[in-house]
């Protein structure tokens, strides 16, 4: 029986929570979400939101039978210690856990080139979206590219005619996300990409001050299979899919921030960092 095989089967009895997703209420229009202080009278983000209550099943038996992969899924679990012990400085970040996720990365995909080019911090208790450097968790269904504004981040971040190169063959956008404290509260759940249909993705204005960036809403759909890593340690991490060039694999993903139900309503707030990473194959793979 093949792992595939084994993996539909075990799906139904792995351990699981119900809890509600915020998923983007059809026929909103195109949504529109800021990363700063928007001008007067304009809210922060636009869009109704809708409730969902879905069954977000336990994935760690699931990456075990290797199931639960980045070109099956969308998304994968590692075990993985960072060296760095203390996330409050910038320069570390960049100059140390930037240069040890490349290493990661390279490994985990077989890719020639990763480039990291940037990182959120994010605090449920002290973040907010009006701070930069500490966010709040998401907590709406979403995936943080699209097949337009992927290639822009290829643009953005390589020489122009290396960018054009390297679109010709296979690369990605991935995102390693990390506890810094074992999550007890607002894990991330995920969602299988072989469950989402095209017809679910709602394109989405993502408002910069110098630009506007693209990132992806979700409306619902019964078909969504959700995942869930329960209290995920800082030497573990996730290994998350919102963008692949090639379309007979996963090509992206989806993922949000949830109330646990089985969580202590006294647990600590949830830490974490995410950075993002273009991921380029050689010619041929």
């Amino acid at each position: 029986m093949s792992a595939g095989s084994n993996g539909h089967m075990l799906a139904a009895t792995l351990p699981s929570v119900e809890a509600e997703l915020n998923y983007l209420k059809p026929g909103q229009g195109r949504p529109v979400s800021y990363t700063f202080e928007p001008p007067p009278g304009t809210p922060w983000v636009t869009g109704e939101l809708e409730a969902r209550r879905v069954t977000i099943r336990d994935g760690r038996p699931l990456v075990a039978l290797n199931e639960l992969t980045l070109d099956r899924s969308g998304f994968t679990q590692i075990s993985h210690r960072s060296v760095v012990a203390d996330f409050s400085h910038d320069g570390t970040i960049r100059d140390i856990y930037y240069r040890e996720a490349e290493a990661l990365l390279r490994d985990v995909t077989g890719a020639e080139k990763i480039v990291v080019f940037d990182h959120t911090l994010r605090d449920s208790a002290q973040g907010s979206r009006r701070t930069a450097e500490l966010r709040e968790p998401v907590r709406r269904v979403h995936n943080d590219q699209t097949t337009v504004s992927a290639p822009r981040r290829v643009h953005a971040h390589l020489p122009p005619e290396e960018a054009e190169e390297r679109l010709k063959h296979r690369w990605a956008i991935v995102n390693l996300w990390r506890p810094l404290a074992t999550v007890e509260r607002l894990p991330l759940a995920l969602c299988d990409a072989r469950s989402i249909a095209p017809a679910d993705l709602a394109p989405s204005d993502l408002v910069y001050p110098d630009r506007v960036g693209e990132t992806c809403s979700f409306t619902w759909n019964p078909e969504h299979r959700w995942y869930w890593f329960p209290r995920l340690r800082p030497d573990e991490a996730l290994l998350l899919k919102v963008f692949d060039s090639r379309e007979d694999v996963a090509h992206w993903s989806a993922h949000t921030a949830f109330e646990d139900p089985t969580g202590a309503r006294e647990a600590p707030a949830r830490r974490s960092i995410e950075l993002r990473a273009l991921v380029f194959w050689p010619a041929g793979k």
